[in-house]
């Protein structure tokens, strides 16, 4: 997840509070995830794209129905959402939190709040732009659906989803990279100019 800056307006702030308080017990695990998907140790990368690639390729051979798949999930979910608080609790203890994890955990609550809130305010854009200018609008969303509905027909509809979901977890950490090597080019960039 990006870096979060606190300068939030009041509602995020609150947002954020409430967020923070809903997800207290997954703090640990929510923690751990952030650190995956941020790269924090080099085979990181590597494992997130084994996890999605066996997880993908289990799908393909048990080949469920919709419904199965659908209703598995749920309970799989419904599980993760009872059990992991009380398994996180016992594991990592109830308040062994140090400054710098809970802290941590702020900023990826920030993220979350901002993200929700870009999201939204992206989707209201999209509608104010279909009032504005409804023939390209049509136009634009013609040519998406056309183009991804060719992409589908293509490549395999798992097979996608699979690309989809590994580029979308790859997504934190690739940012990141891009953005450490950018500044360092205008680091040198910066050097060269004043050496000229």
């Amino acid at each position: 997840m990006a870096e979060a800056s606190d300068n939030s307006t009041p509602l995020q702030a609150q947002e954020t509070a409430q967020l923070e308080e809903h997800l207290q017990g997954w703090r640990e695990v929510i923690l751990a995830v952030d650190q995956v998907l941020r790269w924090q140790k080099p085979w990181f990368p590597l494992a997130l794209i084994g996890f999605t690639t066996a997880f993908f390729l289990s799908l393909y051979y048990l080949d469920p129905s919709v419904l199965t798949g659908v209703s598995s999930s749920i309970v799989i979910l419904s599980l993760a959402d009872y059990l992991v608080p009380i398994i996180a609790s016992k594991i990592f203890g109830s308040n062994q939190c140090r400054v710098s994890e809970q802290q941590r955990f702020h900023e990826i609550c920030i993220s979350l709040v901002k993200t929700y809130h870009r999201f939204t305010d992206w989707w209201k854009g999209f509608f104010n732009f279909k009032d504005r200018r409804p023939k390209t609008y049509f136009l634009l969303v013609l040519s998406a659906l056309l183009g991804m509905a060719w992409v589908g027909q293509q490549v395999h509809n798992l097979l996608l989803t699979h690309l989809i979901v590994t580029f979308v977890l790859l997504l934190p950490g690739i940012m990141i990279c891009v953005s450490k090597y950018t500044a360092m080019v205008r680091r040198l960039f910066r050097r060269g100019k004043k050496n000229d």
